[in-house]
């Protein structure tokens, strides 16, 4: 979107200010389809914002009040409540005048200010970046419109007039940042709602500044096609109201022109050129009653020749936003291929403006419009369980995803799912308890992986556990986001327990170390010190690595600190070579069964306790555990050259060992560098060993080439350091390859 510049800049702005709604005109449009509204509160609402926002200027030179006004304007358009209009010129008030909720409540209500409080943003809190900021407004929105959605719908206005106004901020990657913001969440949420029109204008003028070049290329090529269709339109228009009549039919036939971003869209989901799309123009038929929909779609398929996987029928199965329609594709009059929507006057007024074509507030319980919302009820779970503001943000915008697949319960409800999802994701939409404890399912009567892709129509029927708990692995295959937020929640919930077990651990092998007594007064007087709430606070965090066992015992016994320096410089410094002996000779156990070790349960993605990537560690390595800052222990093998680094802090070394008793559970990944010849073959006879002693390559990089040799890398997925050994002597075996070695890097 251009700027205005010069003369045309200023007769812009000058028709603009003419354009600003006045006092008695935008009375007289809320009366005209409301005549019970308040006019005294309307009045005065007016005056009171015209009042506050004083001479303060928009960018674009106009008055401020003017952006008000055009939000109430949107609104009337909508033909919402007269509460709704009052909050749009009170909306920036508190946000950008010294007016308070408490005056605002004084002056129009506790509904009014309740409203207001909702659309405003919590700019004046010091967050630690845009996005953060970005995400807390967002959430501070979504509890408020799941209270009122009215809410959302002067949330929804006041961004479509700052978004045309986009083009008078200078900043260009604010307008980016803004763009960016209405793509993905304030037109997915309008489309939530039902009200596509607003969704249309709000991605249209987003794509104009996040693309232009593209938006550009296919405005281009819409006028190319009006001016070569200009009169194909009302001929079909025609022809297909004619077709309609012989049936006996009453219809209203219109064509329309679908936005340049959906258009854009679909051209990049398809991959397909602008050419090849059969659908840039939408024909609507428009009849009285439910069942001439299906007569209407029977007399033109009776007609025109039917494209094939184009119909859907959104009566029988409505979206969930309440859009209801019949959907067909067909090569019709003039043999063009166009989509055809049929439905009834009312479903037309809700497909055009979703909630606000049946807005009725006149009971009073205006509360009640959003908990209809399943929508609204998942993102206040997954508010729920996310862990902070972006993550919510994050989830949300996966919550908001557009292409859609319906699926039924064995009972026959339906449930509307991303595409992409999958059985887990279909038992966390039934209830978070049966996505939880989910140990398969079946689909169709069949039993799937619970990776399958579920289809448009699948019955999903889904087997729980009370012993079954959510599998970190799931996040990697799941879509929705209150799915994936509630498996980082249990996720969160277990790592905090490892951290607690790990760090009261490490407390109490450190106080024993300085010779003093361990008490629960005494954590709980350095609290403070290290901004911990409880004692079990503090125990993870040291777990955690986010707060040194040392320092703890320094803070409980300050005294400590002063003996410390009396020493030699570097007397507290264990030499490398030491600390190694003394974890070597300590094994997997001490003779007298009073070792420290602590069992290690398996790589689990996330948790406390994980193995370095330098040197690979296997059962049956020697191994040390290092504390690691946010991530607890990372496991090394002793020999590790890693570990120099961390030779001037022994406080962070861990005494750790493998599991002893049993079979380690589990597969781990062994790193070999393998020299190969370069000749055909090699690499099959390579593999062929491997897969034969049981082993799975997870990887592989060539890392020098030779005219006569190859060096790799391989990552082997094994059980123990000794099925590792067991490769590495078929391999040795092998003609074909040079020499085999275990990797440390």
């Amino acid at each position: 979107m251009q700027e205005p510049t010069g003369t045309r800049a200023i007769r812009w702005r000058s028709d603009y200010s003419r354009r600003m709604i006045r006092q008695f005109e935008l009375v007289e449009r809320v009366k005209a389809y409301d005549p019970a509204a308040d006019e005294d509160l309307l009045n005065r609402a007016y005056v009171y914002g015209l009042r506050k926002h004083g001479a303060q200027k928009r960018a674009s030179g106009d008055p401020y009040f003017s952006h008000p006004l055009e939000v109430a304007g949107i609104l009337t358009d909508m033909r919402l409540d007269s509460a709704s209009i009052v909050t749009a010129l009170l909306h920036d008030t508190v946000e950008d005048t010294d007016a308070t909720l408490e005056e605002i409540e004084r002056l129009f209500g506790p509904k009014i200010s309740k409203l207001v409080d909702g659309v405003t943003k919590l700019s004046r809190l010091e967050l630690q970046s845009d996005r953060t900021k970005q995400a807390e407004n967002f959430r501070k929105l979504v509890l408020a419109m799941s209270d009122d959605i009215r809410v959302l719908l002067v949330k929804l206005a006041d961004r479509l007039h700052n978004m045309k106004t986009l083009h008078f901020i200078k900043d260009p990657e604010r307008r980016r940042r803004i763009a960016r913001e209405t793509m993905d969440i304030y037109a997915p949420l309008a489309s939530r709602i039902g009200m596509e029109r607003l969704k249309d204008q709000l991605e249209d003028l987003a794509f104009a500044e996040l693309n232009p070049e593209g938006r550009q290329s296919v405005v281009a090529r819409l006028e190319f096609l009006r001016e070569k269709g200009r009169s194909a339109v009302p001929r079909i228009t025609a022809e297909l109201t004619a077709s309609l009549k012989e049936q006996g039919l009453r219809a209203e036939v219109n064509g329309r022109e679908k936005s340049p971003h959906s258009i854009w869209r679909k051209m990049q989901r398809k991959n397909v050129s602008f050419e090849q799309l059969s659908d840039i123009m939408a024909f609507r038929v428009i009849v009285d009653t439910l069942p001439e929909c299906y007569q209407a779609l029977g007399a033109i398929h009776g007609r025109y020749r039917v494209v094939p996987d184009r119909f859907k029928d959104y009566l029988s199965l409505p979206k969930p936003n309440g859009y209801r329609s019949l959907h067909t594709g067909v090569l019709g009059p003039l043999n063009h291929r166009i989509e055809i929507q049929i439905r009834t006057r009312e479903m037309h007024d809700q497909a055009e403006h979703g909630v606000a074509a049946h807005w009725i507030y006149k009971d009073g319980d205006s509360h009640t419009e959003g908990r209809q919302y399943r929508w609204l009820r998942e993102l206040l779970e997954i508010l729920d369980k996310a862990s902070g503001p972006e993550e919510f943000l994050e989830h949300t915008k996966l919550e908001m995803f557009q292409d859609q697949v319906f699926c039924f319960t064995p009972k026959g409800e339906l449930i509307t799912l991303p595409r992409g999802s999958t059985p887990i994701d279909f038992a966390y939409a039934v209830h978070s308890q049966i996505g939880d404890t989910c140990v398969g399912a079946k689909v169709n009567g069949r039993i799937v992986p619970l990776r399958h892709e579920l289809r448009n129509g699948d019955q999903v029927e889904i087997a729980t556990s009370k012993a079954q708990t959510p599998s970190p692995e799931w996040e990697r295959f799941v879509v929705t986001g209150k799915a994936k937020a509630a498996i980082r929640r249990f996720v969160r919930t277990r790592q905090r327990e490892q951290y607690l077990s790990l760090g009261k651990s490490m407390l109490s092998r450190a106080f024993t170390d300085s010779g003093e007594a361990q008490t629960e007064k005494g954590l709980q007087g350095v609290l403070a010190n290290f901004k911990q709430a409880t004692v079990d606070d503090l125990h993870a965090a040291v777990g955690a690595g986010l707060v040194a066992a040392r320092d703890v015992v320094m803070a409980v016994y300050p005294g400590l600190k002063t003996q410390r320096t009396r020493g030699a410089k570097g007397a507290d410094v264990v030499p490398l070579a030491r600390a190694r002996a003394k974890l070597r000779d300590a094994g997997d156990g001490a003779a007298d069964g009073k070792s420290t070790a602590i069992a290690i349960r398996g790589l689990i993605p996330g948790m406390a306790v994980h193995f370095a990537r330098c040197c690979h560690p296997l059962p049956g390595d020697r191994i040390v555990g290092i504390i690691t800052t946010g991530k607890g222990v990372t496991i090394h093998t002793i020999d590790c050259e890693t570990l120099e680094s961390f030779a001037d802090t022994p406080e962070r070394w861990i005494d750790v060992g493998w599991q002893s008793g049993g079979e380690n559970v589990g597969k781990y990944v062994g790193r070999l560098k393998i020299t190969v010849a370069n000749q055909p073959g090699t690499l099959s006879s390579m593999t062929t060993v491997i897969a034969k002693n049981d082993g799975n390559i997870n990887n592989l990089k060539i890392v020098n080439r030779s005219p006569d040799f190859f060096d790799m890398i391989v990552d082997i997925e094994v059980n123990d350091v000794r099925h590792l050994a067991e490769i590495t002597a078929a391999l040795r075996a092998t003609p074909v390859i040079n020499a085999v070695e275990r990797a440390r890097m």
